[in-house]
């Protein structure tokens, strides 16, 4: 009986010890004089966290942490991320941050009108993006993603996109992908019921066009409208957009008449109907323009070179908004609304996204089926859109 009551007490004494060891482990304050970052690699475990802490001096008594998280928190993971780290902070807490997961979260936008050379340069210039796509070919990425053999132009929803230390451009580019997929599906649910497309991904290409056209919010429709029209009546939508696009890198910031007539797989001063893909990503509301475009009667417009636009019902009023607003263009003349950044913000030019598309062989064109246009009358003839 002795035996087991001096066998009693000293389990007691050493439970007593090994509870005061634990808490006084975990209230001790991490050893740092400023805010640090921890960064806890994907497959970490807390262990060989601990232990890393402790190599670093950021903390002691890790193998008495560890003991308290075997017997606490056993399963648990630990989340994998960057976690900030506060002078003062205790170790309790620092666990509380891997309990809810709190890490660290950055932001990477992508702009309306886009295409998808900015986007990939986009991901691949955060240096807190895991690269892995780098030298893949547009369609490898596509398969990468899990979606081979579509077109990547305009298949991604441009908006600002939280992400963690470590997450993989491919990822990103997933939710970017599922985004555009949700959007579209929901606004072609509330679609017109006049408007001449027999599938979504025809409205999308609608859209981009409608969003490099204009970026005033109240005209996008009217410019839908514009283009819906034109394809009723079998005339070509003859857009600038389209034609720059299929230029590639060969677009230097000026069309000429020559550009206008060059034979491309997206030039719609001579192809009929919509363009074979997007040329651009697209926002919802250029989305819901071009599946609500708004009645009318125009069939022009020109820019006005404020970002806005002259909307014409016949060719001779459009002519006249061309001498006016074309061939007297002042020196502050802009075919789209001056961009939001300011000179301060704007990012240098070493660090800028490329603005020229990509290169597009008609081999990696998709083919779209037909808008099936209302015959063309006698009296219409193809003219320019602006």
């Amino acid at each position: 009986m002795l035996l087991l009551e001096t066998g009693l007490v000293l389990a007691g004494l050493l439970l007593g010890a090994s509870a005061w060891k634990i808490h006084s482990a975990l209230e001790q304050p991490l050893n740092i004089k400023q805010e640090e970052l921890l960064d806890v690699p994907k497959g970490s475990t807390p262990t060989r966290t601990f232990l890393s802490l402790e190599t670093d001096g950021v903390i002691k008594d890790a193998f008495w942490l560890r003991v308290y998280w075997r017997f606490n928190l056993a399963g648990t993971p630990i989340h994998s991320g960057e976690y900030r780290m506060q002078p003062g902070m205790t170790v309790n807490g620092l666990i509380d941050l891997w309990k809810r997961g709190e890490v660290v979260q950055y932001s990477l936008t992508l702009v309306e009108g886009w295409n998808f050379h900015q986007v990939r340069a986009a991901l691949a210039k955060d240096d807190k993006v895991e690269q892995t796509l780098n030298g893949l070919s547009d369609s490898d990425v596509m398969a990468k993603i899990g979606h081979k053999g579509l077109f990547p132009e305009g298949r991604f929803f441009p908006d600002t996109y939280r992400f963690v230390r470590g997450m993989s451009d491919a990822e990103l580019l997933k939710k970017a992908f599922d985004r555009l997929d949700e959007v579209l599906a929901k606004e072609w649910e509330s679609r017109s019921a006049d408007v001449p497309y027999t599938e979504p991904y025809q409205a999308l290409i609608m859209a981009s066009l409608v969003e490099k056209e204009t970026g005033v919010p109240q005209e996008r429709g009217q410019i839908a409208g514009v283009f819906v029209r034109r394809l009723a009546l079998g005339m070509q939508l003859q857009t600038d957009p389209t034609v720059i696009y299929g230029l590639g890198d060969r677009y230097t910031g000026k069309l000429t008449r020559a550009h206008l007539k060059e034979p491309t797989a997206y030039n719609t001063y001579v192809i009929p109907g919509l363009p074979p893909t997007p040329i651009a990503m697209v926002g919802r509301e250029a989305i819901h323009a071009a599946l609500n475009p708004v009645d009318g009667t125009s069939l022009y417009f020109v820019a006005r070179g404020d970002g806005s636009h002259v909307f014409s019902d016949d060719l001779d009023a459009h002519n006249n908004a061309v001498r006016e607003y074309q061939l007297k263009r002042r020196a502050d003349y802009r075919s789209s609304p001056a961009p939001a950044q300011t000179p301060e913000a704007a990012p240098a030019a070493e660090d800028a996204i490329p603005a020229a598309s990509p290169d597009v062989t008609p081999e990696s064109v998709p083919q779209v089926a037909p808008q099936e246009p209302a015959p063309t009358p006698e009296a219409a003839a193809p003219q320019n859109t602006q």
